[in-house]
């Protein structure tokens, strides 16, 4: 290949390879400015900045983005990588690279190489007539009507699209036009004309030509320098990309250097207002509600150290922002909160606290709870500073430790054109997934990051600290990090050699924004984490894949409840409420090497759970006239706040919707808990007068409906877990549910088990009994005071065929998309159709409600997100169904007798608005 100095073009031009698919590479190897094989990365960036005509630094910036792109374009994984840098880009073997669109692009030129001509015209209908520099008209695009080109074939491939190719796109066509356009600033433009030419006849304009020639040659004595340069520039190239585009850069690498990379994040949505809904608690309830501890150290590290902590971003010059920064957490799904709530009116109302009700503010419970809360570093809803911490087994005084609390993942908000609409005991939309890694990725970026212990240190210990302080600080940190590394090891290690029920490899199923694996995570961390902390080797076995992932069940109306989750599995509230505290890691003594008095004995904050409970619970509904539940209600819909037709509600739709209402849905859901029409209309199925209701006790609870999984077809994965999951336990814990239970609750026909292995739900319950007696005890609270504290209700297996799921009552149903126990479903409108017909794909995170479907506005499977989001995906890559994600079961298909699976008849366009509309009352 002749020096691009003094080549002149060729005539006819050389032959390209169909697996160049990039335009001005085909122009330039046609033209004979560089080989079709393989070209030196120093060459192709040092020829195409000469063709952008850029100078000085602009024109350095250029040729190292260059570079970086040349460095991936035939593949990210390090083999690829190091022989792009030694050998050069293989402009002949681009095709299915990283920088292929696969047809997402403007689709001019085929994957064999083909040139289509319709495809230029549709190009120039997105320009314009512009003025050509020497006088001239011609039709050329500018780059606001590239940009919508771009969109445009965006939106065309939405069968083929990945979430990346936008990012693609804007390092081709812009690239063109900052390289061949004409005209200067907002003038700009690509000529049609041109774009032709370089497309069909692989031609370059002649002042591009005039660019390349011109480049000064090479002195002999300077190529060493050129290849350090260049290795400099390859350096620096991945640097900025690390720096400036992680996301981009982790998307396209090996699961393993990936991980290594903070999880990609979607950006918040810009929010102009915020409202928290009425919901019958004061402002004083819900912020207390929002960051009482529940007695959990969540995070590895200690509070002051977690808002010491950097985000786990690199920066070239300048720091990264801190993890306790609200405007990061809100990322992760987080809802933003106060410092304190006795502050402005001005302040409250940018958090939501602003009533738009012509109602009595709720009165404040404060005379009930005593535990004082602060939130002084501004951090979300739903985290949570422990103080006075002791640890359990030897008493000694530790450091506050930073948890979440039950608002973490009952704390609910949807978007609508800029408004943030937000209420108590509904389903969180947070991935706690990726706060866990983005936590650890920070203690290690903290560790081996340069510069960045030495600021987290001054932020713990000051700036004048020791240098013996800060290398005890760093060695306990370095150990947090070991053993959360290690723990991963290990987990990922026991998972590989596990199977589920049906014989298939157990392996994780991606939870993803407002999902979570609760029960599996709470088994994993009570019978297998919490005893390698206590010092107990060989109960790892106890590890499960999180392989059943749910929607955060709403909370309001629960305590009334016989059982609250999904599952039906737990009765008694004090026991549901101590496990949960559990599976969030509060702190716990399991250990034989310390006295036997301390075994069961924990950091739960048993009295604030009860708290909680009776917040949630308020008075009997039965002495209220009429009938109607106190404590946390669901919220209303908030058509008050908003113009759009869609929001108001339609009387004519309710109408028949409640007729709808009391021929398919009373069956499972019984009536509705705050409609006296309905209940006029149909007095049989009125709620109050079920005769599900038990009140025989001190206080009345309803049995809710409970439907065998395998009857109503929706995936069963979530109801097997503790009918079919097993744990082995020390034998010094003396654990025996047949014996415990049936001494302590009088439950009935518990076989008797092995002392060291038995049933998870049984293990499960015993331990958080025991862990609530021994709260109870060490407080010397009289027997008499301890049966108040637990109540009437009993911690019993429930007794119905299993597996099984319960049906709750629909108020607030609304606002508790995506629907079924595991998040399947991503609008009512969807819910109603058969399920045949629903998603199979659609993408979580940051997206507008929908309030005419009720829910995400979905049209039908999304291959693709925006980044940071999450693709719920019913089925893999090969169309294998994936564990604990199927979208089927609850369906409305055909008519009666219905087989398995289908619980109504099929519903017209019409009659789904209608129940819609109704439910949306509710």
């Amino acid at each position: 290949m002749h020096d691009p100095r003094t080549k002149k073009p060729v005539t006819p031009p050389i032959d390209v390879s169909p697996n160049n698919p990039c335009p001005f590479l085909r122009a330039l190897v046609a033209e004979g400015f560089v080989d079709g094989h393989i070209v030196p990365l120093s060459t192709l960036s040092r020829t195409i900045g000469a063709a952008s005509g850029e100078k000085g630094l602009s024109k350095i910036r250029a040729r190292i983005e260059i570079y970086l792109v040349a460095l991936i374009a035939n593949g990210l994984s390090p083999w690829r990588l190091l022989k792009s840098w030694w050998r050069g880009a293989e402009l002949d073997a681009l095709r299915d690279g990283p920088l292929d669109k696969h047809g997402v692009g403007s689709r001019i030129l085929d994957a064999h190489a083909h040139v289509h001509e319709d495809q230029i015209a549709r190009l120039a209908e997105f320009g314009q007539e512009c003025r050509d520099p020497a006088g001239g008209v011609e039709r050329g695009l500018t780059a606001s009507e590239i940009t919508t080109f771009m969109r445009a074939n965006f939106e065309r491939a939405e069968d083929n699209r990945r979430w990346y190719d936008p990012l693609l796109m804007k390092g081709e066509w812009p690239v063109l036009l900052r390289i061949m356009g004409k005209g200067k600033g907002k003038d700009r433009y690509l000529s049609v004309a041109e774009v032709r030419t370089l497309f069909a006849d692989r031609r370059l304009p002649e002042r591009i030509v005039e660019r390349i020639e011109s480049q000064p040659e090479v002195a002999p004595g300077r190529r060493a320098l050129r290849v350090l340069g260049s290795a400099a520039a390859a350096v620096i190239a991945l640097l900025v990309a690390l720096t400036q585009f992680p996301d981009r850069v982790r998307a396209v690498l090996p699961d393993k250097l990936a991980q290594l990379l903070p999880p990609p994040l979607p950006d918040t949505p810009a929010t102009k207002a915020a409202y928290w809904l009425d919901q019958n608690w004061s402002i004083e309830d819900r912020y207390w509600f929002h960051h009482v501890s529940q007695g959990t150290a969540t995070f590895p590290v200690p509070y002051a150290w977690f808002v010491a902590l950097e985000q786990p971003y690199l920066r070239l010059l300048s720091a990264p922002g801190l993890m306790k920064d609200s405007a990061y957490l809100e990322r992760f799904g987080f809802i933003p909160s106060p410092q304190t709530i006795h502050t402005d009116d001005t302040t409250l109302r940018r958090f939501g606290y602003a009533s738009i009700f012509e109602t009595t503010p709720a009165p404040a419970s404060s005379g009930l709870w005593k535990t004082p809360v602060e939130n002084v570093d501004g951090l979300p809803v739903g985290f949570a500073r422990m103080t006075g911490v002791v640890d359990p087994a030897t008493g000694r005084r530790e450091d506050d430790k930073i948890g979440l609390t039950c608002a973490a993942c009952h704390t609910g908000q949807l978007h609508y054109k800029g408004v943030a609409v937000r209420f108590d005991g509904g389903p969180a939309m947070t991935d706690l997934k990726k706060l866990e890694l983005a936590t650890v990725l920070s203690i290690a970026y903290t560790l081996y990051v340069p510069f960045r212990f030495k600021r987290f240190a001054d932020r713990v210990l000051g700036p004048d600290a020791s240098d013996a302080d800060r290398s005890v600080l760093k060695q306990k940190l370095a150990a947090i990090g070991k053993f959360l590394i290690d723990w991963q090891n290990t987990y990922d290690k026991t998972i590989a050699d596990k199977t589920t029920g049906d014989g298939r490899p157990q392996k994780d199923t991606e939870e993803g924004f407002g999902r979570l694996d609760a029960l599996n995570r709470i088994g994993n961390q009570v019978f297998s984490q919490n005893l390698a902390i206590n010092g107990l080797s060989g109960f790892e076995k106890n590890l499960h894949a999180q392989d059943a992932p749910v929607s955060f069940p709403p909370i309001w109306t629960v305590p009334w409840l016989k059982y609250a989750q999904y599952d039906a599995s737990i009765e008694q509230p004090l026991i549901r409420n101590a496990g949960e505290a559990l599976g969030v890691t509060a702190l716990i003594s399991m250990s034989p090497e310390y006295p036997a008095d301390t075994l069961f004995r924990s950091s739960v904050e048993v009295q604030n759970l009860l708290w909680i409970e009776s917040m949630l619970r308020g008075p009997d509904p039965f002495s209220q006239t009429p009938q109607r539940f106190g404590g946390l209600t669901a919220p209303k819909w908030p058509s008050q706040l908003f113009d759009d037709q869609a929001w108001q509600i339609k009387p004519d739709r309710v109408a028949k919707g409640r007729e709808l209402y009391a021929e398919i849905c009373v069956e499972c859901h019984l009536g509705p808990v705050n409609d006296p029409v309905f209940d006029a209309q149909f007095p049989d199925k009125s709620f109050w007068s079920s005769p599900r209701w038990d009140r025989t006790g001190e206080s009345p609870v309803l049995d809710p409906v409970q439907k065998k999984a395998d009857d109503m077809g929706t995936d069963p994965a979530q109801a097997r877990i503790l009918i079919t999951r097993t744990v082995q336990v020390p034998g010094f814990l003396s654990i025996d549910p047949a014996r415990d239970l049936a001494k302590w609750w009088e439950c009935p026909d518990l076989q008797p088990t092995s002392s060291t292995e038995m049933s998870y739900a049984l293990a499960l319950m015993v331990t958080v009994d025991l862990v609530s007696r021994k709260w109870m005890d060490d407080r010397h609270i009289p027997p008499a005071e301890q049966k108040k504290l637990w109540g009437e209700r009993k911690n019993c297996p429930n007794r119905e065929p299993a597996p099984r799921y319960r049906a709750r009552p629909l108020n607030g149903a609304w606002a508790t998309a995506p629907y079924l126990h595991n998040g399947s479903v991503p609008s009512l409108d969807w819910l109603l159709r058969p399920a045949a017909e629903r998603p199979t794909k659609f993408c979580m995170g940051a997206r507008d409600f929908d309030p005419e479907h009720v829910g995400f506005d979905v049209k039908g499977d999304e291959i693709s997100c925006k980044s940071g989001q999450t693709l719920f995906s019913a089925t893999d890559s090969n169309g294998q169904e994936i564990h604990g994600n199927s979208r089927g079961g609850h369906s409305f298909e055909g008519a009666a007798p219905y087989p398995k699976g289908v619980v109504g008849r099929a519903l017209e366009k019409n009659e789904r608005e209608a129940l819609i509309e109704y439910l949306k009352t509710l």
